[in-house]
Parts: C-alpha cells; sequence; structure tokens
C-alpha cells in the first residue's frame, strides 16, 4: 500500500491568498460605488481609501515586531478573522465616522491585494517552506495566484448590476458582496490553520534586523517612493476615474479589471524568466519603465478604447517587479532577518501609499481627475532610475 503523500504547506498558503484575492479584486471596485451611493464625495473616497492603507501600515509594523517571537499561522489566523470582521461591519454601517474606523482598523484594500497585512506573513511562511533555488520561481506563483483570483475578483464586481433587475437595490446588493468578502475570511482561516505551526527548536532564533539593517533602510525607503506613486492610481481610484471620465458601468469595469488582472498574473512567470537571465534589478526597472509611460499616454488619450490599450499594457508590465522585488529584499538578508526584513519593506511602503489616496481624491473633486496618473508615472519612473543607480551592484547569491 501506498503512503499518502502529505499535502505542501504552500499548497495551503496559495489557495488562501486565492481566496483573498479573489475578495480584494471585487472590493476594490465595489467600494468607490458603495461610497458615492451612500452619498460621500470623491475626496471622501479618496480618504476612506488612505484610512485603510494607513491602519495597513499599523498593523504591519506590529507584525513586524511581534512577528520574530510569535508562530507565523496563529498571526494569519487573526489576520483572517479580522477580514471577517470587517466584511460584516462594511455590511451594516452607513456612518462615515465609522465607515472610517472600520478601514483604519480592518482589512479593506483598495489597491486590491497588494498593501496588506497578510503580505509580510504570507512572504515568510512562503520563504520558510521552499529552497533558496526555487524563491523566484514560488514568488512568482504566489503572484501569479492572487493576480488571477483578483481578476476574477473584479469579474464579480458586475453582481451587483446583474442582481438589480430581480428587485434587490444596488446598495442592498453591494452589501452582500460584503458578507461573501466575510465568508471568504472564514475559508482562508480553515486553510491557514492546515499550515503547521513553526516549532521555536527547528528555526534560529528571529533577529528584527542586524547585518542587514543599511540595505533594509534604503530599500525601504525607494519601496515607499514607489508606493506613494502607486497610491495615487490604487485599484479603486483608477476605477473611480474610469467611472467619472467615460461613465463606465460596472460589468464594463469588471471585464476591463478582469483583463487587466490577468495579464498583470501572467507576467509573473515572464518575470522569474527574466529574472534568470538578466537580473532581479534589471528585470524589475527595465519592465517598470516602460509601463509607467504608458500609464502617462492613457491620461492623455482621447477615447476609451485607447485609454483601456494603455492601460492594459501598463497591467502586462507594471506588476513584473512584484515577484522580483519579494525575491530580492529576501536574497539580500540573512535568514533569520527575513520576517522582519519583510515587514519593515513593507511598512513604509504601506505609510507612503496611504498618503497619496487622499491627495487624489483632491484632484478629483477639484476636476483635475488626469493628474494622480501623470504624478503617479513620473514619480515610478524617478524610483526606478534610482534604484537601478543604488543597487545595480548589489547581487543576489544566485547571480554572484
Amino acid at each position: 500500500m501506498r503512503p499518502v503523500q502529505s499535502i505542501h504547506p504552500t499548497t495551503y498558503l496559495f489557495a488562501a491568498r486565492a481566496l483573498r484575492g479573489f475578495g480584494d479584486g471585487f472590493v476594490a471596485i465595489l467600494l468607490p460605488v458603495y461610497l458615492l451611493a451612500l452619498g460621500f464625495s470623491p475626496l471622501q473616497v479618496g480618504v476612506i481609501a488612505t484610512a485603510s492603507l494607513f491602519g495597513s501600515a499599523f498593523l504591519t509594523i506590529v507584525v513586524g515586531f511581534v512577528g520574530a517571537h510569535r508562530d507565523l499561522r496563529g498571526l494569519l489566523l487573526g489576520a483572517a478573522s479580522l477580514m471577517v470582521a470587517t466584511g460584516a461591519a462594511m455590511s451594516v454601517i452607513n456612518d462615515y465616522a465609522l465607515l472610517l474606523v472600520v478601514a483604519f482598523a480592518g482589512t479593506i484594500n483598495p489597491s486590491a491585494g497588494s498593501v496588506s497585512v497578510f503580505v509580510p506573513l504570507e512572504h515568510a511562511v512562503l520563504t520558510r517552506e521552499v529552497a533558496s533555488v526555487e524563491r523566484t520561481r514560488m514568488f512568482a506563483r504566489y503572484s501569479l495566484v492572487g493576480s488571477l483570483a483578483s481578476a476574477f475578483g473584479a469579474l464579480a464586481a458586475a453582481l451587483p448590476d446583474l442582481i438589480t433587475p430581480l428587485g434587490l437595490g444596488q446598495l442592498t446588493a453591494i452589501k452582500l458582496m460584503f458578507i461573501l468578502y466575510a465568508l471568504l475570511g472564514l475559508a482562508g482561516a480553515v486553510l491557514y490553520a492546515r499550515i503547521p505551526p513553526r516549532i521555536t527548536g527547528d528555526e534560529p532564533p528571529k533577529a528584527v534586523l542586524g547585518p542587514s539593517r543599511a540595505i533594509v533602510f534604503k530599500l525601504a525607503a525607494l519601496f515607499s517612493l514607489d508606493a506613494f506613486a502607486g497610491g495615487f492610481v490604487v485599484q479603486s481610484l483608477l476605477a473611480l476615474w474610469l467611472f467619472e471620465r467615460f461613465n463606465l458601468s460596472l460589468a464594463e469595469a469588471g471585464v476591463f479589471f478582469f483583463w487587466s488582472g490577468v495579464l498583470s498574473a501572467f507576467s509573473f512567470p515572464v518575470a522569474a524568466w527574466l529574472s534568470k537571465r538578466v537580473g532581479l534589478i534589471n528585470t524589475m526597472v527595465f519592465t517598470h519603465i516602460p509601463s509607467s509611460i504608458a500609464l502617462m499616454l492613457a491620461a492623455f488619450a482621447p477615447t476609451l478604447p485607447l485609454t483601456l490599450s494603455l492601460l492594459l499594457i501598463r497591467a502586462a508590465l507594471s506588476q513584473m517587479d512584484v515577484p522580483t522585488r519579494s525575491s530580492y529584499v529576501m536574497a539580500v538578508v540573512t535568514e533569520a532577518e527575513r520576517a522582519a526584513a519583510a515587514s519593515f519593506t513593507s511598512v513604509p511602503r504601506s505609510l507612503a501609499a496611504a498618503a497619496s489616496p487622499a491627495l487624489a481624491g483632491a484632484l478629483f473633486a477639484a476636476s483635475y481627475r488626469s493628474l494622480p496618473l501623470l504624478i503617479c508615472a513620473a514619480l515610478k519612473i524617478t524610483y526606478d532610475l534610482l534604484l537601478l543607480l543604488q543597487f545595480r551592484h548589489v547581487k543576489p547569491p544566485e547571480e554572484c
């Protein structure tokens, strides 16, 4: 009789990432529609997005301090419980002040999953469970799963419009989607519970930050510039821009963000393949700059088809730095510092990304609707050039 092979822990991690990505995919599109339906302004939508990202930054800071001394599985279960509570609260609250509290304290994500308290925890678990030679490929798979799930979540954002002919109001239908978000968090908790706990005696004690401190701080500063730029065009605000400029319906927006997510997803394995040939830093920089140029052109595009085409080109290129960036951070720090490095590079990203959505909302309210796209593109190009200048000679072990 053949022995039953146990399921690898990364399988549970990927499945939980898929559920979370699906939920974030429809929430990022429905959030501005929901807030506008409640009577709030574009500026207030931007402030909600800012509160959400600041809350993610705060939770990530906490993870950075306690993650070195706590079981990562337990922290993931706590984050999943918070996702359940967030979805339930969003489905019943209409007051703006209370929505701000939920956005700050919960897991609502206007960026469809790229900035989240889950990210450093999942990165640390993934790095722990795979060999160094497999690291970039596994991060590419992780990003592929998340982006594909987010793409299908974007399609699900059309459900409220499909339900309304049955006699259910759009606002009620959106509230039901937040209930679905909570249920996805519950299912994610079940999957996280299957990940083996960290056995302290089998691993070296985690340091907060030690010999790699200077590299981590420099990377964190550069990543924060990139995140600040990206905050001007988080998915919720890009959806708001398309709604207001071209009067897109939820169904049309869902289809666009689906294909955007699919293109982003399949760029991840390409990034892993490319990084083996030209290096992690070169892959990050030389795919990122053309994507920013496409975004800049989209801001000036006169027609909807041309705008969407340019945004899809951006989607195919802009996320290729995600698995390579994660792999690079894990590669240039010591094993004992990985959990702390993941958190300390995520925190500035969250904080920086949190500052810009409110500014973008103010620009929308002042009728400068395309300016956030131009600011985002210019700052991202600046980040890419600085990253190349500072780290082109700092090679991960597999490139030495």
